[in-house]
């Protein structure tokens, strides 16, 4: 059954005040994926909030690539160790060359393999070299955004290929590492989350009249406050951007 964070309330469409450090001067914190969309959209609210934000992204970080693993160890090594958030806001659904498929006649492997490339792998990747880097003894969250559409047992609908097997494939890496990096930082913090239809290229074509759609702005918001209300107990875990739990 899906579950909420606190009393189950909805996260309120406002910045709020993260519980992470307490030192905003010294507050160590990394967005992947900030040069558009939600991702930039969280940047820009964590830098009026006072804190230093370094962002990453092509045309941000020389040479990054989501799908190069030596430019995500480059990364990794400009934002140094003890960190307290990091926000994978990457992802793919669409482009000019692959739209998601509506039935099993439309698979193709390339848009498969580029599916999980982006939506899968790169941000292991990211798992791989920036987990290790959160901070040792202090609270300390890796998120990274997933979607509804990845969970299997919530699949009604069908469809979508792959996007929504990537993103399984996101989910059960992200529950993996949870559970390896508690061996050695207990008070970190591990999760995905969905952050909801958000006005963006990647939602924008897909949106159905009636939908509740967010801006970026406000879908940042949401997703900081749920940040904010995680504990460990919740680390390997899919949270909406209201902080209900999704079943995987």
């Amino acid at each position: 059954m899906a579950t909420a964070l606190g009393k189950g309330n909805p996260a309120p469409a406002v910045a709020c005040a993260l519980a992470l450090p307490r030192n905003i001067a010294s507050m160590s914190i990394v967005i992947v994926g900030a040069t558009r969309g939600i991702g930039l959209a969280l940047a820009d609210m964590l830098d009026a909030k006072g804190l230093v934000v370094t962002r990453i992204g092509r045309g941000i970080t020389p040479g990054f690539d989501l799908l190069d693993e030596v430019a995500i160890a480059r990364a990794a090594a400009l934002a140094g160790p003890g960190l307290q958030l990091v926000i994978d806001a990457t992802g793919f659904l669409h482009d000019h060359r692959f739209t998601p498929e509506k039935s099993l006649r439309q698979i193709d492997p390339a848009h498969l393999a580029y599916s999980f490339a982006v939506n899968a792998i790169g941000p292991a990747l990211l798992m791989k070299y920036f987990l290790p880097l959160l901070a040792a003894n202090d609270r300390s969250v890796f998120a990274t955004l997933s979607a509804r559409v990845g969970s299997i047992s919530d699949n009604q609908l069908g469809g979508w290929y792959s996007y929504r097997a990537a993103k399984a494939a996101l989910n059960q890496l992200m529950r993996t590492a949870a559970i390896e990096l508690a061996r050695t930082r207990k008070q970190a913090i591990c999760v995905a989350l969905h952050p909801g239809t958000v006005d963006t290229d990647l939602s924008r074509p897909f949106t159905k009249a009636g939908l509740a759609l967010q801006t970026p702005t406000e879908a940042a918001a949401r997703l900081l406050a749920v940040i904010d209300g995680l504990t460990p107990a919740h680390s390997g875990l899919l949270f909406d951007h209201h902080g209900v739990q999704i079943p995987f």
